[in-house]
């Protein structure tokens, strides 16, 4: 004979730890009731949910328009380690679509956020440090970090952070300083990208070589690459094993070697003969940084007279399937066969 039996598990698709989602366009209405709930459990579970919905676009759009942003930056500051890593994860993936990242501008949520940069979570800093590095993808979300006052605490934070969060911070800096590098030039900025040249990590070293690339776009920066001695340490990088930090530092040294100074300093560290082994690299960008570069040097008399022999091999490069290392390589040969 059948007995009717209570199972004492869940149902099998129920989520204990996230709250129910209301039917339809009720959904979001009230898990931003949640969120500003007394209840401690409730605003956890609340956050779990809009966790997963701000995947959607739609959704993320539908959530400003309630007042979500205003909610999770009062959450920003709870107490509980729990809510403040969910808040800044839900941060995170709003930032990763473009209404999200208008949102925060609209809504002052990059200062909000920088209240947690000294957070005593890795997980609550990385998420933080996630959020910025999307809104940093907007030039009007790098120009906003940028007047929020940060890149003081961003470069000071680049020397203390864990070394996964260094390279979000070096993303973030490197958008940021190619709209405005000038706070970033009074707080020792070169000196700290000059020892993350010489990281172990390859990723750093890369992102370091980026973000030297973006701070030596003014005057200042230029002057500050060659007083610093980072010229050496960017030609050695020239031979890396890494194909993006080569890139990268090619780069760099493109602009480093636009001044007087900074062009004899990397004729007298040998930077000609890597920057011509570049010009046969698989990477676009680091055949183009190196004919720049090359092109640069070739404005020194001394630079002129040793790749006045090499010009074949800018020749080929007439033929490269990128048109912008064609249109490089032209002006190279123009200002090589140069005649006073």
């Amino acid at each position: 004979m059948a007995h009717a039996r209570i199972s004492t598990y869940l149902p099998p698709d129920i989520n204990p730890a996230q709250a129910a989602i209301a039917y339809g366009c009720r959904a979001l209405p009230k898990l931003n009731e949640e969120l500003q709930s007394e209840d401690l459990l409730m605003r956890q579970k609340a956050l779990m949910a809009l966790c997963d919905l701000m995947h959607d676009p739609e959704h993320v759009y539908v959530a400003i328009d309630i007042g979500c942003l205003e909610s999770l930056k009062a959450l920003l500051k709870d107490s509980n380690d729990v809510v403040r890593i969910k808040t800044t994860e839900v941060l995170y993936i709003m930032a990763t679509h473009n209404v999200g990242r208008e949102g925060f501008l609209k809504h002052d949520v990059i200062l909000a956020l920088s209240y947690l940069l000294n957070d005593p979570q890795p997980a609550c800093r990385e998420n933080l440090h996630l959020a910025l590095k999307h809104v940093a993808q907007l030039p009007s979300g790098a120009q906003g970090i940028v007047h929020s006052g940060l890149i003081p605490s961003l470069v000071w934070k680049l020397q203390r952070e864990e070394e996964e969060i260094q390279g979000l911070l070096l993303d973030t800096l490197a958008a940021c300083l190619m709209e405005d590098a000038t706070e970033a030039l009074s707080t020792r900025m070169v000196p700290f990208l000059k020892q993350k040249l010489l990281s172990t990590n390859d990723d750093i070293r890369s992102k370091a070589a980026r973000a030297l690339i973006a701070v030596s776009i003014p005057l200042e920066g230029k002057n500050q690459v060659w007083r610093h001695d980072v010229i050496p340490i960017l030609v050695h990088l020239l031979k890396d094993k890494v194909e993006e930090v080569q890139a990268n530092a090619a780069g760099a040294l493109m602009y480093a070697a636009v001044t007087t100074q900074g062009k004899y300093a990397a004729l007298d560290t040998e930077a000609i003969h890597p920057l011509l082994n570049l010009l046969c690299s698989s990477l676009t960008k680091a055949r183009l940084n190196a004919t720049k570069a090359l092109t640069m040097l070739a404005e020194a008399p001394e630079g002129r007279k040793f790749l006045q022999s090499q010009v074949p091999i800018f020749r080929t490069l007439e033929k490269d399937p990128s048109e912008a290392v064609r249109r490089a390589a032209q002006i190279a040969i123009k200002v090589i066969e140069w005649k006073p």
